[in-house]
């Protein structure tokens, strides 16, 4: 899962020009270790932080693995689809089944891992995303 505020880079610039862009910026070891991990194609959560949107948005995918750049390094990623329903952080917080979940216990980190258990669960309450197997 990846996340912004809106002000600073939103769903809908990631959706414009091709949906594709550079994720970069990202200066936490922890999370730059899980920016290194992605893979191609790696499907990955597109999350709003901030004061007025914490919410699941959409979905992004891996075009390019993990890169030098500047004084840390980036991946790219595309859009795949928005969320057919924003998921709200507190819909997760209230939720026990996402009580591990990496999101809550390192709330700092720009980039966190999502278990398969924590991707279906975050899919169906928001009825999946635009361009998944449901369309």
């Amino acid at each position: 899962m990846f996340w912004r505020e809106p002000s600073e880079w939103s769903w809908e610039d990631q959706a414009a020009n091709g949906g594709i862009s550079k994720w970069d910026g990202v200066k936490n070891k922890q999370a730059q270790k899980y920016l290194k991990s992605m893979s191609l194609n790696d499907l990955c959560f597109f999350y709003h932080s901030g004061p007025k949107a914490r919410r699941v948005m959409g979905v992004v995918s891996v075009v390019r693995e993990w890169y030098a750049e500047g004084d840390g390094g980036a991946v790219d990623v595309k859009a795949v689809g928005e969320m057919r329903r924003p998921v709200d952080l507190k819909e997760m917080k209230a939720d026990p089944h996402f009580k591990d979940f990496t999101l809550f216990r390192q709330p700092r980190l720009s980039v966190v891992p999502v278990s398969l258990h924590i991707w279906n669960k975050i899919s169906a309450l928001g009825g999946g995303y635009h361009g998944d197997a449901l369309n």
